[in-house]
């Protein structure tokens, strides 16, 4: 057997018979020692039951933060787009009144030549 398997044998041993001589010294009797534990494990329960719900309420305001800045980041890039788009429509509109007016103004001019 390697040292260190000899080492964390006698650890788990050592730790064994400090229990047992724990419960067989202890002041109260098997009875009470066992509400003892028990009170001491619901309560122990109860903290991790708290602090799970805790950090599930966490994540899931973080993710719904996300998400909303997500959505809001989406909905200002298509407000933009739209903005963008009217604006080229609004710029060919006026190019081809322009384009239009020139036409008519050449085709005029042709005329009283």
């Amino acid at each position: 057997m390697k040292d260190q398997s000899k080492v964390i044998a006698a650890l788990l041993i050592g730790a064994a018979a400090g229990a047992v001589l724990g419960l067989l010294f202890a002041p109260d009797s098997g009875e009470g020692t066992r509400g003892t534990i028990s009170d001491y494990a619901n309560d122990l329960a109860g903290k991790a039951r708290d602090k799970a719900n805790e950090l599930k309420d966490y994540s899931n305001n973080a993710v719904n933060s996300v998400k909303s800045k997500f959505n809001n980041a989406a909905d200002d890039l298509y407000n933009y787009r739209d903005g963008v788009e009217q604006n080229v429509r609004d710029h060919v509109d006026n190019a081809k009144s322009r384009v239009k007016a020139t036409a008519d103004n050449v085709n005029d001019s042709i005329q009283q030549a």
